[in-house]
């Protein structure tokens, strides 16, 4: 079973930055981020695939990144997601995913493709 953590969320102020990075505990070939207010869907944010390609949500796209950790060798478990010009819609609880079936196999966009999630991070983003 992999166990995945998330961390770097908090609060900040409109035109702010975070940086969220999630940890798997194992091997993993697809990591993506959702995000979920309450009362409402979990949105897709953004995917990376093993071979590094990603995919971000067109709301987020000029102002995200996520990438893979590239320090270490084997990192390959560790992704961040930095977030720049958040604005107050980018507040929600932000959670992690991964599965161990590549991004390009499955709809990375769906959160029920992935069998694995963290236990989400909170950003708040004031005016």
């Amino acid at each position: 079973r992999v166990e995945l953590v998330e961390s770097g969320g908090g609060s900040v102020q409109t035109g702010g930055s975070l940086r969220l990075s999630c940890t798997a505990s194992g091997r993993t070939l697809c990591i993506a981020v959702f995000r979920q207010a309450p009362g409402k869907e979990r949105e897709w944010v953004a995917h990376i695939d093993h071979d590094g390609t990603t995919g971000l949500t067109e709301s987020v796209k000029s102002r995200f990144t996520i990438s893979k950790d590239n320090t270490e060798t084997n990192a390959w478990n560790r992704v961040y997601l930095e977030m720049n010009s958040l604005k107050p819609e980018d507040t929600d609880m932000y959670y992690c995913a991964a599965d161990g079936i590549y991004c390009s196999a499955l709809n990375p966009t769906k959160d029920t493709e992935f069998d694995y999630w963290g236990q989400g991070t909170q950003v708040t983003v004031s005016s």
